[in-house]
């Protein structure tokens, strides 16, 4: 398994600071992997619950007797199958003899975060773990992490088949099993279809409507079934930023889905050459090349957004840090040249910086404030 530094580092820092830590992410991205990774170096008692064992599920029959005397690090996976657990912790932590720090485990669903906001707030954090990224798997396997995606066992798979039959069955099982338990009432083959759509319009402007034309259903319906998804961390919605501007801006937000290895066998595109064939290529490495670029920017997601005009103009990333504005363009071409829209953004949105990331090797200025940068460059070096 490959090791994940940075998250344990990041957990370890949070555990010293709150007394419930909230590790949240997709199924199988490997939650339980980091965290018994951190209890291997963590000193004094470490004590683990696995919710979906039925052993444990048995001892949490009483979850006051099976918490109130622990001390040292308590890891508590799959949380969201503890009806009431946060509003225990809550007393728990509080009590002035508390020794212990809670570790929770557990998909991002609406549930889990309305528990722990109403019972916990100010004493939980979350962090939430991605599917491997290049700091982790090296970009001498760039090229495979975006065709298989970060899920590690779709990337560690044996072969390009291993991994798309991999992938598959995690589709399958989210489907049927993982969904439901958010409450989403409806056919495995219906949401296949939505999250097919979604699919679709990755890295494009979200058409509620349209969508909901296709599927016969109402547009609110399946914008909380895009939610789902989203709380689900397999989504990603990129809000727009609006200034007070004469021009004419777009209003709706842009989807990616998290993870590319799920995308391409959403659309069928299990092999590099079936993937590189495809009109959605561009899109694919768009919204792959962005997760990373964040990811290197040491930026939350919540201050990023992208910028449209209805006259053509755009930028795919603008991230606010610090009170620097740097916009990220992705261009698929190894020869990226400036366009209109660097320039009307630069002027209209006072950008601090441009970059333009290319799949190419090179780093060229194409302006005094636009540079271009190749993404495995960018991966190894940064942006500074």
């Amino acid at each position: 398994m490959i090791p994940r530094p940075r998250h344990e580092a990041r957990l370890r820092r949070l555990l010293s600071q709150f007394p419930v830590v909230g590790l949240v992410g997709a199924r199988q991205v490997g939650k339980t992997t980091l965290a018994r990774s951190l209890a291997a170096r963590e000193q004094g008692r470490i004590t683990f619950f696995d919710l979906e064992d039925p052993t444990d599920e048995a001892r949490f029959a009483d979850p006051k007797l099976a918490l109130e005397s622990l001390d040292g690090l308590v890891v508590i996976d799959e949380v969201q199958h503890a009806e009431g657990l946060f509003r225990l912790l809550r007393v728990l932590v509080d009590r002035p003899s508390n020794r212990a720090r809670f570790l929770v485990l557990g998909s991002a669903g609406p549930e889990l975060l309305r528990q722990s906001s109403e019972s916990l707030a100010g004493r939980i954090v979350y962090h939430e773990l991605p599917p491997f990224r290049t700091d982790e798997t090296g970009t001498e396997f760039i090229d495979r992490l975006w065709i298989r995606g970060g899920f590690p066992l779709s990337f560690l798979a044996a072969d390009e088949a291993e991994s798309a039959t991999w992938r598959s069955a995690f589709i399958r099982t989210f489907l049927e099993r993982d969904l439901p338990q958010l409450g989403i009432a409806v056919p495995a083959t219906t949401l296949r279809r939505f999250w097919t759509m979604v699919a679709h319009y990755h890295g494009g402007r979200w058409n509620a409507a349209e969508v909901a034309r296709s599927l016969g259903l109402s547009a609110p319906t399946v914008n909380s079934y895009l939610d789902a998804l989203v709380d689900s961390l397999l989504v990603r919605k990129l809000t727009p930023w609006f200034e007070n501007l004469k021009k004419r801006q777009v209003k709706a937000p842009k989807v990616y889905l998290t993870d590319t290895g799920l995308l391409h066998s959403l659309l069928r595109l299990n092999t590099e050459s079936a993937l590189l064939g495809h009109p959605g290529s561009g899109a694919s490495w768009e919204g792959f090349a962005m997760h990373e670029v964040v990811r290197i920017l040491s930026v939350d997601w919540e201050d990023c957004y992208y910028w449209a005009t209805h006259r053509g103009a755009e930028i795919d990333l603008l991230v606010f840090d610090g009170g620097r504005r740097t916009g990220v363009e992705f261009k698929r071409t190894s020869a990226p040249r400036m366009t209109r829209s660097m320039h009307s953004a630069l002027t209209d949105l006072k950008l601090d910086r441009i970059f333009v990331i290319h799949p190419g090797g090179d780093r060229f200025r194409l302006h005094e404030r636009v540079e271009a940068v190749g993404l495995g460059r960018a991966c190894d070096e940064g942006l500074e």
